[in-house]
């Protein structure tokens, strides 16, 4: 196995073409960047239960037609953490209701998790729930710690969420900080960069934690790659037809470290400032072409997809 997700699953309800309207996706970063990564060609897992329901269906369908085995997938009646509502109004702005469902903690324990997986894969990636509570986060942590380890290739996507922390960003970057010590690859927004003590603080966090690269994306700016005491900006490729941004940060992801793993990256030794930057690049592409159809699953695009779109420009 090439690769392991996970992390807290979301259910996206998008904006419709009506006022009003709205469509229903199962998403969530770490189902997303778990399919992004399949598309590449790599064989990936994702960690996970989901609700039976629906949704939840839908989501290990779309999980195993992308190629993708869930290695937890076990269907709970109450597993689901979170779901946002999102609506057009009358005026054709986003309105967004956000609920919370019982039995966070019922979604997946660290007991669940097998040995042998962790030792057969080449990179793991956390996604959001270790930034929230109970066995969900505990399993996420472990996880990242025992991939570490093992000595695997560990990534970490920073995302923050008010409805988890009741807007305290202080105790959020606490927990941010005590998980960076495993990580190789943290990916981190222009909207998150507060939970490791701002932009001028990246290089020392790195230093303090051993971190290998650092990239921060810069909306529809491009992104920043930190890397051995130096920094370069690769800039972003515009989509000349923008549906919507849903699933755009993990398509980023997914690129990203699909490019490193497709390119036989198997410790931080084999790390060069050019690959680094190729991948970003590749990240760059791949987030660029999900914005331009609408849902957050069906618009992640392919390695043919990307391929072709890197030899036209």
């Amino acid at each position: 196995m090439d690769f392991i997700s996970i992390g807290e699953m979301v259910i996206d309800f998008l904006p419709g073409s009506e006022p009003g309207s709205y469509i229903r996706n199962a998403g969530g970063a770490p189902a997303n960047v778990a399919i992004a990564v399949a598309r590449n060609g790599l064989d990936s897992g994702i960690y996970c239960k989901v609700g039976n329901d629906d949704f939840g269906r839908f989501l290990i369908h779309t999980l195993e037609e992308n190629q993708v085995t869930p290695l937890s997938p076990k269907l709970c009646d109450e597993a689901i953490t979170t779901m946002a509502f999102v609506s057009l109004t009358e005026e054709n702005d986003r309105s967004f209701t956000f609920a919370r469902k019982p039995g966070a903690d019922m979604m997946l324990s660290k007991d669940e998790i097998k040995e042998e997986d962790i030792k057969t894969c080449r990179l793991v990636q956390g996604g959001s729930c270790s930034l929230s509570a109970g066995k969900a986060a505990e399993a996420t942590e472990y996880l990242l710690k025992r991939a570490h380890e093992l000595g695997k290739l560990v990534g970490f996507d920073i995302n923050y969420r008010n409805l988890m922390w009741h807007d305290d960003k202080q105790a959020c970057a606490d927990k941010v900080l005590s998980i960076l010590k495993y990580v190789d690859f943290l990916k981190l927004s222009d909207e998150e960069v507060d939970m490791v003590g701002g932009h001028d603080n990246i290089i020392n966090i790195m230093k303090e934690n051993r971190i290998a690269a650092v990239v921060l994306t810069l909306g529809g700016d491009g992104a920043e790659l930190f890397y051995e005491g130096q920094s370069w900006v690769i800039p972003t490729f515009k989509a000349d037809r923008v549906a919507d941004t849903t699933g755009a940060g993990d398509a980023f992801w997914g690129g990203f470290l699909s490019k490193l793993l497709n390119e036989g990256v198997e410790n931080v030794g084999d790390l060069t400032p050019e690959l680094l930057k190729s991948a970003v690049t590749y990240g760059n592409v791949s987030g660029s072409l999900s914005v331009r159809e609408k849902g957050a699953i069906a618009s992640l695009p392919t390695k043919a997809k990307i391929e072709k779109f890197l030899q036209e420009i």
